[in-house]
């Protein structure tokens, strides 16, 4: 370490966002980043804190943390970028959009602000490329055997980039016209722009890994040809399946699972669909269900749109406000109150509230509510309508946001004859090895909906399994 006293002398500094009334204007990323000498500084705040819990609890990828943290107090980024890359694959999407587990579990967390671990992370990364120092990797040797990743998530593309630098020959196949799965079609490009992915598909592609777009694996080819073809499959499909919610007036117009609002638009921004196309939120009065990442992408998207109002309600209670830099539930994850971005960009935000039907003419006009308390019953906390709490709100457009049950099961999974969990997860054995010969899960089609970088993880992980399967067989 090479400022024992750096934690103290040195206040934590956060980057920036651009002004709202600027950045409700496009769809470019919104955040400004310090310059690299107020970065070297942040560096030195990571203290010699003997275990760091960043490294070996918060983080799911297992970055290197404190090494890097240092060597960028000391100048060394390129030092740092070989850190980095020893245990992620695509850094500069979770220096994005990671919501940062791993400060969360800094140890200065216990009692102050913890160290700015993902603005470094990001800053390394953008130094490597910008240096040239991210350069491809391809094998020295090629082992003759070939491998399919079905999606191409961030699961998808570490498992595949793995693999390939494995000596594998891999294909990795996507059913959209475009790599990158939700990164690219359920992120909004203004907190990922998709000039990030391409940038990484060019080193992959130059490392000898094969792209197949359009592809609907299990129609568009068969289970027996994956078979025929490949020595092992890697499916990487994700947790597409959303939570529906099955109440009266559920299939008039208006209302959306937030992913088919969030993929229009991001496709919109892109050109590849027009105006006409687009679920849009202009001049329309907005309820998003469901409090989550993807409830908050749903705000700042129909913030951009030029929604009128924008409302969000979440059935479960409102977590505790929490003002204090540090921790309240070190190391772990904390169950407190967040205003993302986009609520800052305006939003209604509402706790404990039930929607037990929609209302309208053929398209929905008003959204039928109740307030819920939660008690045990039976053991478990269940929500329990308020008597006479009940509220009519107007909407014109409805987007559910409540998270994803499981991956979307298909023709393809019945073809290969794999297993669910109770779940409805795909099942493994313990290491990624479902209940088919050579087929493998990696992220969230066998975990359910996760985090982008414990997707990055499991796809790494499962990549190694491949690799000794193979070289065993």
């Amino acid at each position: 370490m090479a400022k024992p006293t750096g934690f103290m002398e040195h206040a934590r500094e956060a980057p920036s966002y651009r002004p709202v009334e600027e950045r409700v204007r496009d769809y470019k990323e919104f955040v400004v980043h310090l310059p690299v000498a107020r970065l070297e500084t942040q560096g030195a705040r990571c203290m010699d804190c003997a275990v760091p819990f960043c490294h070996s609890l918060g983080c799911p990828v297992q970055n290197l943390i404190p090494e890097w943290n240092n060597l960028v107090h000391q100048g060394d980024w390129r030092e740092a970028l070989v850190r980095l890359e020893l245990t992620n694959n695509l850094p500069e999407i979770t220096g994005r959009i990671c919501p940062a587990p791993c400060e969360a579990a800094c140890t200065l967390s216990i009692n102050t602000s913890p160290v700015t671990i993902k603005q470094i992370e990001l800053a390394i990364i953008e130094r490597g490329f910008a240096e040239g120092w991210v350069v491809p990797r391809p094998p020295k040797h090629d082992t003759g055997k070939c491998v399919a990743v079905v999606g191409s998530g961030p699961a998808g593309l570490a498992a595949a980039q793995q693999l390939r630098r494995a000596g594998h020959q891999v294909t990795l196949y996507e059913k959209n016209e475009k790599l990158g799965g939700l990164l690219r079609y359920g992120i909004p490009d203004f907190k990922l722009e998709k000039w990030v992915i391409d940038r990484r598909l060019e080193q992959m592609r130059a490392e000898g890994v094969e792209f197949e777009t359009g592809v609907s694996v299990g129609d568009d080819i068969s289970a027996r040809y994956l078979r025929q073809r490949f020595d092992a499959v890697v499916l990487a499909m994700g947790a597409g399946q959303p939570r529906d919610l099955p109440v009266p007036g559920r299939e008039l117009d208006g209302i959306h699972f937030a992913m088919e609002f969030l993929s229009r638009s991001n496709r919109y921004v892109a050109g590849e669909v027009s105006t006409e196309q687009l679920i849009n939120a202009k001049d329309k009065v907005v309820l998003v269900i469901g409090g989550g990442d993807t409830g908050s992408d749903c705000v700042g998207t129909a913030n951009r749109q030029g929604a009128r109002e924008v409302h969000q309600f979440e059935i479960l209670a409102q977590p505790q406000v929490w003002t204090e830099p540090w921790n309240p539930a070190w190391p772990g994850w904390p169950a407190i109150m967040r205003t993302s971005s986009s609520h800052e960009e305006g939003c209604r935000r509402r706790w404990s509230v039930a929607t037990s039907r929609f209302s309208g003419e053929g398209a929905v006009q008003k959204a039928h509510c109740v307030e819920v308390e939660w008690r045990e019953v039976d053991g478990n906390l269940r929500p329990v309508e308020v008597r006479g709490s009940e509220f009519e709100l107007h909407v014109d457009l409805v987007l559910l946001a409540m998270g994803f049950v499981h991956v979307q099961h298909s023709r393809l999974l019945d073809d290969l004859g794999v297993e669910f969990d109770p779940r409805g997860n795909i099942r493994t054995d313990g290491s990624y090895h479902t209940s088919s010969p050579g087929v493998f899960a990696a992220g969230d089609a066998f975990t359910g909906a996760s985090l982008v970088v414990t997707a990055i993880w499991h796809g790494r992980r499962a990549a190694r399994a491949v690799d000794r399967y193979l070289r065993q067989g």
